[in-house]
């Protein structure tokens, strides 16, 4: 698959996140239930979403990833319990869309990182991914999946 990698001016957004860790092939237990919990507990503070979830990983270990899962919101809120307040930071980030399975992922994460050291752009460390569509409902060719390096 060929990516268009690009760099972004985004705004600093709020979030509701859980900050856990698992290893990769853990991901489909550990993710599920604490989009579940987010929303819960978003819904009991009257507030939804703003934009799509997201999991943000703050490293790369496949058998230890330390990693933040949540939702944007337009607003600052208060966390409870292990659904912490956060935010997603404001500057250039450099991403690229992948279409397709999750488990492909790997491709777009390898042309970013390619566009970014011959861009000279260099990523703090942290990288997001933005689910756009439902894996319910969407058959995995066609998931969509926003990759997003904040930049120093």
């Amino acid at each position: 698959m060929d990516y268009r990698c690009e760099l972004l001016d985004r705004p600093a957004q709020p979030t509701l996140a859980i900050r856990t860790r698992a290893a990769v092939q853990s991901l489909p237990q550990v993710v599920g239930p604490a989009y579940g919990a987010i929303m819960e507990y978003a819904g009991r503070l009257g507030s939804y979403p703003s934009g799509a979830p997201f999991v943000a990983y703050h490293n790369m270990d496949m058998q230890d990833l330390d990693m933040e899962i949540g939702f944007p919101f337009e607003q600052k809120l208060t966390g409870m319990g292990n659904v912490l307040a956060g935010e997603i930071p404001g500057g250039k980030a450099a991403t690229c869309l992948h279409v397709g399975p999750y488990d492909q992922l790997g491709a777009a994460y390898e042309a970013l990182h390619k566009w970014m050291q011959a861009s000279g752009h260099v990523p703090t460390g942290v990288a997001y991914e933005f689910y756009l569509n439902d894996p319910q409902e969407t058959p995995p060719a066609e998931l969509q999946t926003q990759v997003v390096f904040p930049l120093k």
